[in-house]
């Protein structure tokens, strides 16, 4: 088995948790496989794992599964360098949260074992995929979590124009529109009012930022209809977030958003639901009153 590792270089904590998959795995029919930024940030700080270790120069890798190490944004990362292989993620939490990865350090040993003994269910995910009305070009244009319209000045509002498999919708006055999968609704949607959703709803939110009607609330299409987005804005831009991944476009260029053809493959615990997360993550439903 070929297991390709992504990690967050900027925290050096993760380097323990390579240390503890390097010596699980150094004895069994394992091979693994790091990102070249990670085996370039493990010698220089451990060392550790060096041993018959295979380094991933570029996209063009193959491997059965994945793991990422850090946080929900290095999920994010991972998931844009996987891309169509459909290669199972697994999400190793080092950062706060953690939605995408879920698996806890704590539970580190545990989830190896599961994945060894293929102890797992695989979960599909959907992601956005955008085009723009003037051919410019994102470097990866999907999104497993969100793609946001912000304003690019600090100031003034931008108007919306969203339409819906062709029919106006509405035109949204505010400092921005999120347009999420239901994977991204613990994220940025959740931020501005947007609702929590279960992954496998097939559905996607508009969630206004910063609305300037107190009457505009979310709304939840199926993810089989186009939505089309025109912005119009005192700066003459706008910028267009993927995933965090952002752009400055001409308030000329438009957008076009569709379910993506192919999904990404999430790495889930066996007995672990979304409810679960929910409850774990965001205390979702717990009582504080006294009793």
């Amino acid at each position: 088995m070929r297991i390709a590792v992504f990690g967050n270089t900027y925290r050096t904590v993760i380097l323990s948790h390579i240390k503890v998959m390097y010596e699980y795995f150094k004895n069994k029919d394992i091979t693994l496989m790091l990102d070249k930024e990670l085996f370039v940030f493990v010698s220089e700080n451990g060392n550790c794992c060096m041993e018959n270790t295979v380094i991933i120069e570029n996209d063009d890798f193959v491997a059965d599964l994945a793991f990422s190490i850090g946080g929900d944004g290095t999920f994010l990362n991972t998931a844009a360098r996987i891309g169509r292989k459909q290669i199972p993620i697994l999400g190793i939490n080092t950062g706060r949260l953690g939605f995408l990865a879920d698996v806890p350090s704590e539970d580190l040993l545990s989830a190896l074992e599961a994945i060894l003994s293929k102890r797992f269910f695989v979960e599909e995910r959907t992601l956005i995929f955008v085009n723009t009305s003037d051919g410019t070009l994102f470097d990866y244009p999907y999104a497993l979590n969100e793609i946001s319209v912000q304003k690019q000045d600090s100031s003034s509002m931008i108007s919306i124009n969203a339409s819906v498999n062709g029919e106006m919708v509405h035109t949204y006055q505010a400092d921005g529109l999120i347009v999420s999968t239901p994977t991204g609704s613990t994220a940025y949607s959740m931020s501005v009012g947007g609702p929590l959703v279960a992954p496998q709803s097939q559905t996607f939110i508009l969630s206004p930022v910063a609305s300037h009607s107190l009457n505009v609330r979310p709304l939840i299409v199926p993810d089989s209809w186009t939505i089309d987005l025109e912005v119009n804005s005192r700066s003459q831009c706008y910028l267009v977030a993927l995933d965090g991944r952002s752009k400055v476009l001409g308030q000329s260029t438009k957008l076009k958003i569709t379910k993506a053809d192919y999904t990404i493959k999430v790495i889930k615990q066996l007995n672990h639901t979304f409810f679960d997360t929910l409850k774990n993550k965001l205390m979702w439903g717990v009582d504080k009153r006294n009793k």
